[in-house]
């Protein structure tokens, strides 16, 4: 089969890889001229890591990787902590595989590599997409300089403001949190006496909370902060932020937090807020289908949106590899085996905001307390109520 994908990011670099896995010729096309370093820190979670094992990549995409030794949660002000889980070695013992950090611009510099390897010249970068038509036999994909590229199936692996999907669907209206995100990595021996320790780390408080954790083996420090305010919602993640104005956002919060803030290079400091939109009527038309982003964007707050565009391609691909099977119907039978996955954690992803961000000391209360209680008594039920999201395995799926 003829694959086309729209998109060079983790999803469609995935989805590439799955495609030659099953069998298929595909072809990426890329809207950026090159691949440079954009963007920061991701978790990469076992969920995700099944997919990079059963494609024979998980030791290429780990080795740009750190290791978070445990996950824990501290008051954001204080620092006090609420609880510690080891992870490193439970890891691949509870959920079957490793949880990882790593930087965005290592993650897809990797996924391209080992595509470029595997899939030579089928990588089309600077390939702005105008149009697709499509009839019985198959889908042409447009682009700006009048190219046009024939396939059996077009995904749309082109992220949040997906082309593809507006094509498809028309233009979304997305809506405003109420929150805004601030984003930046510093090397730690820029840091002092103010190191995150090597874990993932959430800093909880009152209308905001952060994320910290390393990277590049441990030489870099990763920070997420975010806050709710309604004075500023630019929809875009790649928007410069002033340090001035991320010390006030977090005020009075632990040194590490303002250590790291203040020790952040003016060129690294990014903002962007946040938008949630509606679930889609359908994530295909006809030949041309949506992964990742593109079908299901989902708030931060569950670090899942890359994994589950991750755990998309295979499905996808599985489905589409039904040779005696239509393709439009292979397409809706991805959604249908993705929906509610997919809305699941979209759903979690929301709440956790809630979760994360209790204004009141009977909130705090009430939230913070029973975690406190469970990570110093009873460990293992933070693990077990995170079986559902890691110890998913797409791979083995019917």
């Amino acid at each position: 089969m003829r694959v086309l994908i729209v998109g060079g990011g983790i999803g469609g670099l995935s989805a590439a890889l799955c495609a030659h896995h099953f069998g298929h010729h595909v072809t990426v096309f890329e809207k950026a001229a090159e691949i440079k370093e954009i963007g920061a820190g991701l978790q990469l979670p076992p969920n995700a890591m099944k997919v990079f094992e059963a494609l024979g990549i998980d030791d290429v995409i780990s080795q740009h990787a750190c290791q978070p030794e445990a996950i824990e949660a501290r008051m954001g002000k204080s620092g006090r902590p609420i609880f510690t889980i080891p992870l490193a070695r439970q890891a691949v013992e509870m959920w079957g595989s490793p949880y990882w950090h790593i930087h965005r611009a290592d993650y897809i510099q990797a996924l391209t590599d080992v595509f470029n390897r595997r899939v030579p010249q089928s990588l089309e970068l600077g390939a702005n997409v105008v149009t697709y038509k499509q009839d019985n036999d198959a889908i042409t994909l447009t682009l700006k300089d009048g190219r046009e590229f024939s396939g059996d199936v077009l995904i749309g692996a082109d992220g949040i403001k997906s082309q593809i999907r507006e094509i498809m669907l028309g233009v979304d209206k997305p809506v405003f949190t109420g929150s805004v995100a601030w984003r930046m990595v510093v090397p730690v021996d820029m840091l002092g006496d103010y190191v995150p320790n090597p874990t993932t780390c959430l800093w909880m408080g009152k209308k905001r909370h952060g994320i910290t954790y390393r990277l590049r083996g441990g030489k870099v420090a990763n920070f997420v902060g975010v806050v709710e305010r309604d004075d500023w919602q630019q929809d875009g993640w790649r928007e410069r932020g002033s340090r001035d104005e991320a010390l006030r956002d977090f005020e009075g919060w632990h040194p590490i937090l303002t250590n790291l803030i203040q020790s952040a290079k003016p060129d690294t400091l990014y903002r962007w807020a946040l938008f949630d939109r509606a679930p889609l009527p359908r994530w295909s038309d006809g030949r041309a289908v949506l992964l990742g982003d593109a079908a299901h964007p989902m708030l931060p707050f569950l670090a899942q949106g890359a994994a589950m565009a991750v755990e998309d391609a295979w499905a996808l691909i599985r489905e589409i590899s039904h040779a005696a099977r239509p393709v439009e119907h292979s397409l809706k039978a991805y959604q249908n085996l993705r929906y509610e996955r997919a809305s699941q954690v979209q759903a979690k992803s929301r709440a956790n905001m809630k979760t994360f961000h209790q204004s009141t000391w009977l909130g705090q209360i009430k939230t913070y307390g029973p975690m406190w209680l469970a990570g110093r008594v009873m460990p293992s039920i933070v693990h077990k109520g995170m079986d559902w999201l890691y110890g998913y395995d797409v791979t083995q799926l019917d």
